[in-house]
C-alpha cells in the first residue's frame, strides 16, 4: 500500500498526541509537522484547509480532522482499493 500521510500538530495539543499514538499503535507510517516551530507550514495549511485548529492529517491528498481513528481507516482501506 503506498501511503503518503502527514499529521499536521503543535506541542501542547493533547488531541495530536492521540492521532499520533494511534499510526504508531496500528503501525502506519506518517510525517509529522509541528506548526508551532513552522509557521510557514501553518500559513500553507490554513490556506489549504480552511482550518486553524490541529490536529489535522493528510492522507494522499485527503483531509481527516481531529481524532478520528475510523475515518483515518476508512480513507486508507479507500486508498488501497482504488490502487
Amino acid at each position: 500500500m503506498n501511503k503518503n500521510i502527514t499529521l499536521y500538530t503543535t506541542t501542547m495539543c493533547p488531541i495530536c498526541g492521540m492521532v499520533r499514538d494511534f499510526l504508531t499503535k496500528m503501525n502506519i507510517e506518517y510525517k509529522e509537522i509541528n506548526v508551532d516551530f513552522n509557521p510557514i507550514e501553518m500559513i500553507k495549511l490554513i490556506t489549504k484547509t480552511r482550518r486553524f485548529s490541529v490536529p489535522q492529517t493528510n492522507i494522499n491528498g485527503e483531509w481527516v480532522f481531529g481524532f478520528d481513528p475510523v475515518r483515518i481507516i476508512e480513507v486508507l482501506n479507500a486508498k488501497t482499493e482504488a490502487n
